[in-house]
């Protein structure tokens, strides 16, 4: 691993205010949206569900986002909470997506400040979080992101809408909800979303994505959410 010195020369560092920035690549929320899709798709997590839903967490609302792929290891789940990391290859003749190693932290972080991921594989469970609210409370220069080893636990606990690791576990668990043809997958849950504060919609207080109250649940078309995803089936629930 490289130190802060490499022959001499300073390294780069990435400040936690990227995190916000990096997400301005996306205009619009659907945006944002079909790249936590696309990650689902791609050939190494092979999810053929994916579910949308607006929820609440003690008083706080959220976006929740869960596939029934083959879920997460801490090595993968840390790569995806990192910068630059795409080791994707193609399977079975199906080429990723996925290749710049940014989808997931543009597209979260354009939904809100705020965002955990729980999965579970056939071998094992991890949590982690990727939080601008965490770094900011913390006065970190750099982005670190809490992953659910025993140093990390204690700021998952105190930085996100769960408070216990029993609420941790009730969130993995809830990753095999019935209907679904797999025990394993990923749920990510966001929050502090943000707010619309320019264009059209600028109403106080108005989220950037609103629900429709006429849809309870809906095979999503795929030019509604990718240009890309050919062949997964998304539900958006109430």
């Amino acid at each position: 691993m490289a130190t802060q010195m490499d022959h001499g020369v300073p390294l780069s560092t990435l400040s936690p205010k990227f995190l916000h920035s990096n997400s301005t690549s996306h205009t619009w929320p659907f945006s944002a949206i079909a790249e936590l899709i696309d990650n689902a798709y791609d050939p190494d997590v092979s999810a053929k569900q994916f579910w949308i839903d607006k929820t609440v967490v003690k008083g706080e609302e959220c976006l929740s986002f869960m596939d029934n792929g083959n879920g997460l290891d801490n090595k993968t789940m840390h790569k995806m909470l990192s910068f630059g990391y795409s080791d994707k290859m193609p399977l079975n003749g199906k080429d990723p997506i996925g290749i710049y190693g940014n989808g997931f932290k543009s597209g979260s972080m354009r939904l809100g400040k705020d965002a955990i991921v729980f999965s579970k594989s056939k071998r094992s469970l991890c949590v982690g979080m990727l939080s601008q609210t965490y770094l900011e409370k913390i006065g970190a220069d750099q982005i670190i992101v809490p992953i659910d080893q025993k140093s990390s636990l204690q700021a998952i606990l105190q930085y996100s809408p769960f408070s216990t690791q029993e609420e941790l576990l009730s969130e993995i668990h809830a990753i095999s909800l019935p209907g679904s043809t797999s025990k394993t997958g990923t749920r990510i849950i966001i929050w502090n979303l943000r707010r619309s504060v320019c264009g059209p919609h600028r109403n106080k207080g108005s989220y950037v994505i609103s629900e429709r109250p006429d849809k309870i649940t809906s095979h999503i078309p795929e030019s509604m959410y990718s240009l890309r995803v050919s062949s997964i089936n998304v539900h958006a629930l109430k």
